[in-house]
């Protein structure tokens, strides 16, 4: 039983995209799949399900954070059978040479959170990308003249927080960006047999200061998802 997913059984695709976002879910299911279907309203947390060159896909928003997105990535592979499971978000940069708008596949995903420590017994995990995706995300985004970096990024629990300049020690052990996604998406793939990465945009710097317009996240957003969906086929 789906306690968050209102979908039936059959209505999902085994390859998933996960935004945080519902609505980003529904901007990126109309603007690039066909034949859609909204298969759930709940919690007004949007998902939807297409074809994309005849390949077929599911979109669901996932929320923000790492208690959001274990619950939706729990309930999609083990009541839905999902086997796919691609992030796609938005991420701070935390190097100053790192633009607005650059694609980050993120290789692994590290973490302040306490999650993987209470599933680990204290010990530490290195949640990882599936490097099949990884390596033909690469691959695709070369094909499509889309320029991204490889790396390590940082997956935290808190938004806004006092300390200053805490995320310069990640920085300096060559992390390209923060998130708070990731390190459960990549956990819980690996736990259960599935395939996972986490494709991300940079929407702001947090060396710099710099943010990007609402008009050149929308457009940078169309390169993620593209890399994304040509991943799938």
């Amino acid at each position: 039983m789906s306690f968050h997913i209102g979908a039936k059984k059959g209505e999902i695709a085994e390859i998933m995209l996960l935004p945080g976002d519902p609505l980003r879910a529904k901007f990126i299911a109309e603007r690039f799949l066909e034949d859609i279907s909204c298969y759930s309203t709940v919690r007004n947390m949007l998902g939807f399900t297409g074809t994309y060159n005849g390949t077929r896909i599911s979109i669901q928003g996932a929320g923000m954070g790492i208690p959001s997105t274990a619950i939706y990535a729990s309930e999609l592979i083990n009541e839905f059978g999902v086997k796919t499971m691609i992030r796609i978000g938005t991420c701070g940069s935390i190097r100053a040479d790192i633009k607005l708008g650059e694609v980050i596949l993120a290789m692994s995903a590290s973490t302040d959170s306490s999650v993987n420590k209470l599933y680990f017994g204290g010990m530490d995990y290195a949640p990882a990308a599936s490097f099949e995706l990884l390596d033909k995300a690469n691959q695709k985004a070369n094909d499509l003249s889309i320029h991204t970096l490889v790396g390590g990024i940082f997956s935290t629990d808190t938004f806004y927080d006092d300390m200053p300049d805490r995320y310069k020690i990640w920085g300096d052990h060559g992390v390209l960006g923060v998130e708070m996604e990731s390190t459960i998406l990549y956990t819980l793939a690996a736990r259960n047999n599935v395939r996972a990465l986490s494709i991300l945009t940079v929407s702001d710097n947090l060396v710099t200061g710099e943010v990007a317009s609402a008009e050149d996240r929308e457009k940078k957003i169309e390169d993620m998802a593209k890399i994304a969906l040509e991943v799938t086929v």
